[in-house]
């Protein structure tokens, strides 16, 4: 359940029984041979699986992330840090004055990283908020995935490669992964990593993506119950 499918009456029946928003951040940046918004279809995805199951309302994603490192390529729309900030700090905000009092942040890009810790001052400034920030890719239960299978993980490599995110066909095999001397501007980040992928199988079998998807599942539906150390 979308917040662009309902009226303003209908959050605020929503509101009457339920405090609980899931909140998309993504990205729009290079991922090789994927979509430029992979960073933003994966936790959309796993927010209206979620939702399905739930029916804990979702808010439209950020679909703009911080992505400086990878302006050398084409299609690459990056946000400042501050900015990101800034807009994090104002949807947690807007939801709260609404009585949203249970966030969970599904968040689908690394550069995304410093609004998770902006996030505490917030718990400290807004009474009886509660929020919970989940990055799907390290998790736990994906890792064990990748380990039984002997996949290393990546950006843009098999690990990001569902069908909702392959817009081309992709390479057979394998690259190698290249040597990263340390912090890069973006051109030399695009000299560095050519097609933009990590390295890695460029694909895994469907079923393993299935098998990945499934887990980082389970562990929506788990945070969305927000449950205390007391009820664990």
């Amino acid at each position: 359940m979308r917040l662009e499918e309902l009226n303003w009456f209908d959050v605020e029946s929503y509101l009457q029984q339920d405090d609980r928003l899931m909140l998309v951040l993504g990205a729009c940046e290079q991922h090789a041979y994927l979509s430029l918004l992979s960073d933003v279809r994966i936790p959309q995805a796993l927010a209206d699986a979620a939702s399905e199951r739930t029916n804990v309302l979702v808010a439209p994603p950020v679909n703009f992330g911080c992505s400086p490192y990878f302006l050398g390529y084409p299609g690459t729309i990056s946000l400042r840090v501050s900015t990101l900030l800034d807009v994090v700090e104002d949807l947690v905000r807007s939801a709260y004055r609404h009585g949203f009092r249970r966030l969970l942040v599904l968040n689908g890009h690394g550069g995304n990283d410093p609004a998770r810790l902006h996030l505490y001052d917030l718990v400290n400034q807004l009474p009886g908020l509660r929020l919970a920030w989940y990055s799907w890719w390290n998790s736990h239960s994906v890792s064990a995935i990748a380990q039984k299978y002997e996949l290393k993980p990546a950006h843009a490599n098999w690990l990001e490669a569902f069908p909702f995110t392959t817009v081309t066909g992709l390479p057979p095999g394998e690259k190698t992964p290249p040597y990263i001397p340390g912090l890069m501007g973006a051109d030399e980040a695009r000299q560095v990593y050519g097609d933009g992928s990590f390295g890695g199988p460029y694909a895994a079998d469907p079923s393993v993506m299935d098998e990945v998807f499934s887990a980082a599942l389970l562990d929506v539906l788990n945070l969305l119950e927000f449950k205390t150390p007391s009820e664990e």
